[in-house]
């Protein structure tokens, strides 16, 4: 039995072995262990401090995500003003700001603490006494916004600074940014939760640091590098090199491509050389930052308006070229999305050769008004992708020579959609495309649809490749031999991963549904839909067009009642429009797709799907359920989806508007206060029984 002493001294070690770890995680970009060993300690403090709730100090790192949503953001002024830096874009600006300092202060070669100017969100961290106090946007220099809760959620954020002596009081000055990668991950998972993706990292990046709800901002993968000190004391350092040193000393991520270099030539050629290397750097950044390394110096030559004279922006310049429209074609990505790309006379952009140019979707082609035979303006978009940008010169513009949509997609020639909240076009073919093949198959195995877990990209992709899966009811025939040949698959993982799939085949019918990947048809309308209709079969086979009729008619009827104060009747299928209703009737009239679903449930190999609840009646009769400790059966997820089917809620906390509690093993302090509130508690096979009897 561990003493309480025991299990103070164990959390504080963790603690500090866990903040270590992410030391080494973001600041120094060396982790030493991986993932899964550090969510394994993560999860020993958490246990720790549920057991020992007085054990959970406000620094912990189980502390960063937790708080309440916000009503709306504090306003808070800076002690000093967040200005702004003058702009550059060609070299001989670059020789005149350097002349100009150079006859300020009297000197014949100036050094430049040099590094990427990061495209990001700029904010301020304030520490007393080492731990964070404050974090707030830069907003309009003077006064920005308190978003401290969210702040605290990221693990590059420290909470406590490291060091034997942290300074009484500093203020550190930063950007919130994105990598790149971990931007791809986020919109590929706003695409399997059918969510709407970030135009680019920076957007995704501040939406998610503006978040009301911190818990939101702690499932986005931002980070924060430093990049300066506010009103630093006098006489403590000599440069802003060294600054920066010591902020990393004191467990902020800095940049790591950074450079002392020496007058105009110096600048130079860190400029080109970060341009050269642009593509291939994990985050975005649109040019570099320049500031006179000398600290003394940069109080001599202090602030002009509202930026300093001691430091310029020196910008990437839009990468731009004339070229013909030679044709117009469609291309369908691995979302099913039909995408307008342009075929160009080639042409030479950023030093790359461009044949072809995304035009983006049909309605952003429609507003650039783009013909085949016109001259346009192209640019590489982030240096990456090149796009159509406006239309230079129009062509003769034939009728046959403008642009439609095609009504089936190229590659499998299933009926396209369009969906609401979209301006994409989609393939309805989402279980059979030879496009969609991959991206169907990650979205059918992500957690929040089937949840086979270990079922990744890595390993779709060889599946895939391979010719082993073709459809998601592939997986369910997939034997040991196939898995276990391939690469890093063993035979204890091959048989983990089939054990996993086998787990899949008992879903509730709304992970099913959502699962399948019908344009438009995200998590919350599959629950709709499973409460409406009884079997799979009657949502195959709806009568769509009359199901709309009978919605109008009952719309119309309720607007009727109201006049004659009489209770509205329950509207069928609400939340499900005339644009989903046309994707599910296009995307179940495609026999391919019928034919993957026949596969996928066939008893002998496939998904067994539960008895659906009848449909749910009105929402006055919705309880609210709370969910705490392990049930032996249901995950969090499966118990929460299965509540809602029949048309409850489901809260994070207990209250006096909550109706029950569903209580398993190591159930904590909500099934105290259910008990001191009186709400009846429940256990699992109480859950079925209210459920199946109400």
């Amino acid at each position: 039995m561990t003493s309480f002493a025991q299990a103070r001294a164990h959390a504080e070690a963790l603690r500090k072995e866990i903040s270590a770890h992410d030391y080494r995680y973001y600041v120094l970009d060396d982790p030493t262990i991986s993932d899964a060993e550090y969510d394994r300690l993560f999860s020993e403090l958490v246990e720790i401090e549920r057991l020992h709730p007085e054990l959970a100090t406000v620094d912990s790192p189980t502390q960063r995500v937790g708080s309440v949503p916000q009503e709306g953001f504090a306003t808070v002024r800076h002690s000093t003003p967040m200005l702004s830096l003058g702009n550059a874009f060609e070299d001989d600006e670059i020789r005149a700001f350097d002349k100009r300092l150079r006859e300020a202060l009297g000197a014949e070669i100036i050094d430049y603490a040099a590094e990427p100017k990061f495209d990001g969100l700029a904010v301020s961290l304030v520490y007393e006494h080492g731990r964070l106090q404050r974090g707030a946007t830069r907003g309009d220099g003077t006064t920005g916004e308190d978003v401290t809760p969210n702040l605290r959620t990221m693990r590059s954020v420290p909470l406590v600074l490291s060091g034997s002596a942290p300074p009484r009081e500093i203020e550190v000055r930063g950007e919130v940014l994105m990598y790149k990668r971990d931007f791809q991950r986020l919109n590929a998972r706003q695409r399997d939760a059918g969510e709407k993706e970030f135009a680019n990292p920076r957007n995704a990046a501040a939406g998610s640091l503006r978040q009301l709800d911190p818990r939101i901002t702690a499932r986005r993968p931002l980070r924060f590098v430093g990049y300066g000190v506010a009103a630093l004391e006098n006489g403590r350092w000599q440069n802003h090199a060294e600054v920066l040193d010591w902020l990393t000393e004191l467990g902020f991520p800095v940049a790591r491509d950074r450079s002392l270099v020496a007058g105009v030539e110096g600048m130079l050629e860190y400029y080109r050389t970060i341009g050269a290397r642009r593509e291939r750097l994990p985050y975005a950044i649109d040019g570099v930052v320049y500031k006179v390394n000398r600290l003394d110096w940069q109080r001599m030559l202090g602030f002009v308006s509202r930026a300093p004279r001691f430091a310029l922006a020196h910008k990437f310049p839009a990468e731009e070229a004339l070229t013909e429209v030679l044709g117009i074609d469609v291309q369908v990505g691995r979302t099913g999305a039909l995408t307008p790309v342009a075929r160009l006379k080639p042409v030479f952009v950023g030093g790359a050769k461009v044949t072809n140019a995304t035009l983006h979707n049909e309605e952003d082609l429609l507003r650039k008004d783009v013909w085949v035979g016109d001259t346009v303006v192209v640019r590489r978009a982030g240096d990456v992708i090149p796009e159509v940008v406006r239309v230079q010169q129009k062509g003769r513009r034939d009728e046959s020579d403008r642009f439609r949509m095609p009504a089936l997609c190229p590659v499998c020639r299933s009926e396209v959609v369009r969906v609401p909240g979209e301006v994409a076009t989609r393939c309805t073919g989402g279980l059979f495309c030879d496009a969609q093949r991959k991206q169907s198959l990650l979205h059918f195995s992500s957690r929040r649809a089937m949840d086979i877990e270990g079922l990744g990209e890595r390993l779709v992709d060889q599946l895939v490749d391979r010719n082993l899966v073709r459809t998601p009811a592939d997986l369910y025939r997939l034997k040991h031999a196939e898995l276990a040949g391939l690469e890093r698959m063993g035979d204890k993982s091959a048989q983990n991963v089939l054990d996993n799939i086998q787990k899949s085949r008992h879903p509730h019918p709304a992970r099913f549904i959502f699962a399948l990947g019908i344009p438009g048809i995200g998590e919350e309308v599959a629950k709709i839909l499973a409460r409406h209709f009884r079997t799979l079969g009657a949502l195959e086979t709806a009568d769509w067009k009359r199901l709309a009729s009978e919605k109008e008619a009952i719309r119309k009827d309720n607007a009727r009642r109201k006049k004659r104060g009489e209770a509205a009747v329950p509207v069928p299928l609400e939340g499900v429009g005339p644009e989903l209703m046309n994707s599910l009737e296009k995307f179940f009239r495609e026999l391919h797709n019928r034919d993957v679903i026949m596969r996928l449930v066939d008893p002998a190999f496939g998904v067994v799907l539960e008895a659906r609840p009848p449909e749910a009646g009105p929402a006055s009769a919705a309880k609210t359920f709370v969910l705490t400790g392990s049930l032996p059966n249901l995950s969090r997820d499966a118990a929460k989806a299965m509540i809602e089917a029949w048309g409850h809620r489901v809260a994070g906390s207990v209250s006096k508007k909550t109706d029950y509690v569903v209580a398993g093993d190591d159930a904590g302090a909500k099934l105290e206060k259910a008990r001191e509130l009186g709400i009846p508690v429940l256990d699992e096979n109480d859950l079925h029984k209210l459920l199946e009897g109400h």
